[in-house]
């Protein structure tokens, strides 16, 4: 059982690793290690070192999930590189870990999602290591006397066999895509919920719902409330407003506005994007705003199961932007559904430029 986890494991890093090589390779900016591990904690990666590292954990995870009966040297390769990005992971996790001690960050959970990536890593490297792989391969004897023809073994025999092969590949791909749904959700959970406290030259924040009347939606107001307390309390100057048309063609940005104005934030001090009817669009309408005014350092407010793609959109549009989570007045009656849907989402948004 344990090694169909290990397979699982490596089957998802292998495929994530060599889709990030694939995105890399065609568009710049596409790689995403940074969900599970940031390599550049450790090692400051150009670009041909990091195709390089994508390259090496896709062949090792993949080939671990494909055939686990690793001889002498595969083993060592395969032990050197999970000790290699175990320490990436730790560090990753090592300087989360100082940011909160420094009040940098506030987390209602201290757990970064590297600290997760280790004890996987750590997890696997000790069942390569502990594992005695001649055991699992056939001895020589029986290889020269069994008869290598299917035809000549007995047929419950080959059944079982069969069976048991079927059920073990079907356990490693269920582990896979477990982790493929885990991996976004603990995203959310974890890094969306984080309170970056760095200052900033501006605010950016995400439109939601306005209903006819002109009166916001409780997520939006209270995306607003957040990004407003951001600038009134001198942790901003600029604030960027984006949205699109609300209900019956009240739009979302005049509702926002109005909210960010009554709450004190100066008129003169927000910028407003009436085309943001995406998390794409808000993106890269955003950017020409933010170089109007000479913003550099960038906070982006949204609810915490949205931010996780708002950091991809800004890190793909080659920006680094810090993220805050809207302070929820009450708990969204439909959250479950929104974040079912902000899983399919992270995974469409990222795979969309390799479609």
């Amino acid at each position: 059982m344990a090694w169909t986890w290990v397979r699982g494991l490596a089957a998802f890093l292998g495929g994530f690793s060599a889709l990030n090589l694939l995105g890399e390779l065609f568009t710049p900016g596409f790689d995403a290690s940074g969900w599970w591990i940031e390599p550049h904690s450790l090692l400051p990666l150009g670009r041909g070192a990091l195709l390089l590292m994508l390259f090496v954990s896709s062949v090792v995870f993949s080939w671990l999930a494909l055939d686990p009966r690793l001889g002498k040297r595969r083993r060592v390769v395969t032990l050197v590189w999970l000790l290699l990005l175990m320490t990436c992971a730790l560090t990753s996790s090592v300087s989360y870990f100082q940011a909160l001690g420094e009040h940098r960050l506030l987390a209602p959970r201290p757990i970064p999602v590297s600290l997760l990536a280790f004890a996987g890593l750590l997890f696997t490297y000790l069942r390569v290591y502990a594992a005695d792989f001649e055991a699992l391969r056939p001895a020589a004897h029986e290889q020269n006397e069994a008869p290598s023809s299917a035809a000549h073994q007995p047929q419950g025999a080959l059944t079982r066999s069969l069976a048991h092969r079927l059920s073990g590949s079907l356990g490693v791909a269920a582990v896979a895509l477990a982790l493929a749904l885990l991996v976004p959700v603990s995203q959310m959970v974890l890094y969306g919920k984080t309170v970056h406290r760095d200052t900033a030259d501006a605010v950016v924040v995400f439109g939601a719902r306005v209903y006819s009347n002109g009166k916001p939606s409780l997520a939006l107001a209270d995306r607003v409330r957040t990004a407003s307390r951001l600038v009134t309390s001198g942790r901003a100057k600029w604030l960027v407003v984006s949205g699109g048309p609300g209900d019956r063609g009240t739009h979302e940005t005049l509702a926002m506005r109005r909210l960010a104005i009554s709450l004190g934030v100066p008129p003169e001090r927000i910028l407003v994007d009436r085309h943001g009817f995406t998390t794409h669009d808000t993106v890269h309408n955003s950017l020409p705003l933010l170089r109007q005014v000479g913003a550099e350092r960038v906070l982006a407010v949204s609810h915490f199961y949205h931010l996780p793609r708002v950091k991809l959109a800004y890190q793909r549009a080659g920006v680094t932007v810090q993220t805050v989570p809207a302070v929820e007045s009450r708990r969204l009656r439909r959250l479950p559904w929104f974040m079912v849907r902000e899983v399919a989402a992270l995974w469409v948004y990222y795979l969309a430029p390799l479609t």
